[in-house]
């Protein structure tokens, strides 16, 4: 083989070489690029708005759900029933005529106090009304102070009782002018005692409160008269006429 020849086939040898090593350099490159998709495309995708919200309501749901189910616990109840049954007992004082007045010292209107034995050796008048300044307390209170000379007259002294505070007694006094004394029972001792205190009902409503009751004490301190559920029209006249007849 001449010079020339050799040279020629070491070329074409040199070109085929090269040829295949460029085809295994792209072969290479190309898997590459193909793993390189792969995997990009293997990688989650970043939550979007919708999906962020999503979790976030299901959260809220689960936390709402917890908050419910502790709310369901059932409430005690002892409390109101213990109530209601300590009012009921004291609605059963009942007073009898012929018995002995109960005693009572309460705070009046204009200071100080009033008890029982203020007015020993006299007749004595109790009206019970449920609230100062109310129309027919304020009707019946003013139909007591008319007749106060005349009460007077018949040796019989006459006494208002309500709950209302001091304060409360003094401005009904003022108001309309009320010269018979005004007696606090805000604890409700005296009208229990006297049976003033008891069940009512008004409007389909049954509560407890202060029944409108008058009660004629005499001058041996025995409960002469006991008038229930008054009507206010006619009442302090009755009252005088049984306060004349002792």
């Amino acid at each position: 083989m001449s010079k020339k020849t050799r040279k020629k086939s070491s070329n074409t040898t040199g070109k085929r070489v090269a040829t295949k090593v460029a085809r295994a350099a792209s072969a290479s490159t190309g898997k590459s690029a193909a793993k390189t998709r792969t995997t990009v495309a293997k990688k989650p995708a970043p939550k979007t708005a919708k999906a962020k919200a999503s979790t976030k309501k299901t959260a809220a749901d689960v936390q709402g759900k917890a908050s419910h189910k502790a709310a369901s616990k059932p409430l005690k109840r002892e409390p109101a029933a213990t109530v209601t049954k300590t009012v009921t007992k004291s609605s059963a004082v009942t007073l009898a005529e012929g018995t002995s007045a109960p005693g009572f010292d309460l705070p009046r209107d204009g200071g100080g106090s009033l008890s029982l034995k203020d007015f020993a050796g006299k007749k004595l008048v109790l009206f019970f009304y449920p609230r100062a300044d109310t129309p027919g307390c304020t009707r019946e209170a003013i139909d007591f102070t008319r007749l106060k000379g005349e009460f007077t007259a018949a040796d019989t002294e006459v006494v208002g009782i309500s709950a209302d505070t001091v304060k409360a007694q003094e401005s009904f006094r003022n108001k309309h002018q009320l010269s018979v004394p005004l007696v606090s029972d805000g604890a409700h001792q005296m009208l229990e005692a006297y049976g003033a205190w008891g069940e009512k009902s008004m409007y389909g409503r049954t509560f407890m409160g202060i029944i409108r009751t008058t009660v004629l004490v005499d001058s041996g301190g025995k409960v002469a008269r006991i008038w229930r559920h008054v009507k206010v029209d006619g009442h302090a006249e009755a009252v005088l006429e049984a306060a004349r007849s002792l």
